[in-house]
């Protein structure tokens, strides 16, 4: 049975470069693809660090649709370990947000059997709250 954990996470580190962009005409100047590094720490249910990678496509300067992968080292009450989760989410009107999964095979050390999904929502100076339903076998 999945048991629900909140965390804050504050990004630390954000390093996005530019893959591709078309800016032959005016209103596709903003259009572009971009790979986004993310390093954040947690706080609340759980506790840790995070290193992620999304591949953006920003349709203007403020709309954006994101996949990636986040690679979560943590510590739920005395267990610990790590697993990836599989992002796919949007930026608009200022607010980044996310749906994910916990990829299968993946989790180690304490994780080991895990299985899961969430979500987050952006709220202000770089910080998001997450939502985890994880199985804890």
């Amino acid at each position: 049975m999945a048991q629900q954990f909140n965390a804050t996470s504050q990004i630390t580190s954000w390093d996005e470069t530019n893959v591709s962009s078309d800016n032959s005409a005016e209103d596709s100047a903003d259009k572009k693809i971009s790979l986004a590094k993310v390093v954040q720490q947690f706080s609340g249910d759980l506790v840790g660090s995070s290193s992620i990678e999304y591949v953006m496509c920003y349709q203007s300067k403020t709309e954006a649709v994101f996949t990636g992968f986040e690679s979560i080292s943590l510590t739920i009450n005395d267990k610990q370990g790590q697993f990836i989760v599989k992002h796919d989410g949007k930026f608009e009107q200022g607010v980044a947000s996310s749906n994910f999964v916990l990829v299968a095979g993946s989790a180690t050390a304490d994780f080991v059997n895990a299985a899961g999904y969430g979500k987050f929502k952006s709220t202000e100076n770089g910080q998001a709250e997450y939502q985890f339903n994880l199985e804890l076998v």
